[in-house]
């Protein structure tokens, strides 16, 4: 989607001075902990962000996640995620609405950091009947990606579509920089073409993401997985850091600094193997789970589904009921505990319902468990 001469886009981006200030106006209301640095450039991101893929097609939806952006921004909360695909494409329009009432309230640009994620097919008019076709006329026909760079009939791996999708979010949300944006999923590509390939066809988006970055279209970029981070070191979807990290030294070119800067990996008490799991080789003599392999690459993580697609908002955790009774009900234990993982930066939590915000809010303003009394209740549930 090219940039729209009529419609003037908001400048600017998350920066350390900004962000600092807006930690500032919360500390009487926010606990201390709550707000952590975005690793290498001092910029502060809450320890809560808000997530925009659930919900319904529909205006009301779209209403709803407007105003739970918008109420978020003006609480604490200071990281928005979405993607170029999320409800056919609606869901950045969504957040560009909550963002202009956030401002108009008086939140500044550079308070806030938005991430965008595009792999996943978009699809504007709701999901073809016809997924060749479609692909033949919405992405092979406009040069935006060829057969080889679809993987599953809903996911294309090439620059072109890449940066695209950055430019539709730009659009939708009205800014003129994102703050990141993540290569969502390329993990399923590997059944079909293999790992190699599939690393050809990443670095490949990567260079187009640094010139992105050059261009002042977006600050960093990144991953987002689904089982890439989860697997055994043997399993073909396994994703390695520091493999990645090569990558994007390559995509960067001639000795430049890269900006690959951040993963999103699934983690909850369900699916702990992100922290757990010890499959990852640092490059610095040691063998480290993935949120640990992270941190020492100066790789900053975000975990989503801190709620297992709802799962955990209607049932009860033994382990984390027992850990934390002080807390309302069994989505703000699930919340609680992801966020309180050694090493998560950021927990994302879907959101498209204003009551649940409630919830998210009532655990922003506990502090994180004491890493001991995390351990303790994470030993139990293990």
């Amino acid at each position: 989607m090219p940039d729209s001469p009529s419609r003037p886009r908001i400048p600017g981006a998350a920066n350390s001075l900004a962000t600092k200030a807006y930690a500032a106006r919360f500390a009487e209301t926010l606990p201390e902990g709550h707000y952590s640095d975005f690793l290498n450039t001092r910029i502060k991101l809450s320890s809560l962000g808000v997530g925009t893929f659930p919900g319904g097609v529909e205006e009301v939806t779209d209403l709803a996640v407007a105003a739970i952006v918008a109420q978020a921004l003006q609480s604490g909360i200071n990281v928005i995620d979405t993607g170029a695909n999320y409800r056919y494409g609606r869901a950045g329009r969504a957040v560009g609405a909550g963002i202009a009432k956030a401002m108009a309230a008086g939140i500044q640009r550079e308070e806030f950091f938005i991430l965008g994620k595009g792999g996943f097919l978009t699809f504007p008019r709701g999901r073809p009947d016809d997924l060749e076709a479609f692909f033949r006329e919405e992405v092979e026909a406009k040069g935006l990606g060829r057969r080889e760079d679809l993987a599953e009939g809903v996911h294309c791996l090439s620059p072109e579509y890449i940066l695209w999708q950055l430019d539709s979010l730009r659009e939708q949300t009205g800014l003129e920089t994102l703050d990141c944006f993540l290569v969502d999923q390329p993990e399923v590509h590997i059944p079909s073409i293999g790992k190699e390939q599939m690393y050809r066809k990443l670095q490949a988006v990567f260079a187009a993401l640094e010139d992105a970055v050059a261009a002042d279209k977006l600050r960093y970029y990144g991953i987002s997985t689904f089982n890439a981070c989860r697997v055994e070191t043997d399993h073909p979807l396994f994703q390695s850091m520091t493999s990645l990290l090569g990558l994007a030294e390559k995509a960067a070119g001639d000795g430049r600094r890269h900006h690959l800067r951040v993963v999103e990996l699934p983690f909850n008490a369900l699916m702990p193997e992100a922290y757990t799991r010890f499959s990852q080789v640092t490059g610095q003599g040691n063998i480290a789970s993935t949120i640990q392999a992270a941190f020492q690459l100066k790789l900053t993580v975000m975990a989503s589904h801190p709620l297992g697609k709802g799962l955990l908002a209607r049932e009860e955790v033994p382990a984390l009921q027992q850990g934390m009774p002080d807390l309302d009900n069994a989505a703000q234990r699930a919340i609680q505990f992801v966020r309180s993982t050694p090493g998560i930066a950021v927990t994302l939590v879907g959101m498209s319902t204003p009551l649940h915000l409630a919830d998210f809010l009532a655990v922003a303003r506990q502090p994180p468990l004491p890493k001991e009394r995390y351990l303790a209740m994470f030993e139990k549930e293990k």
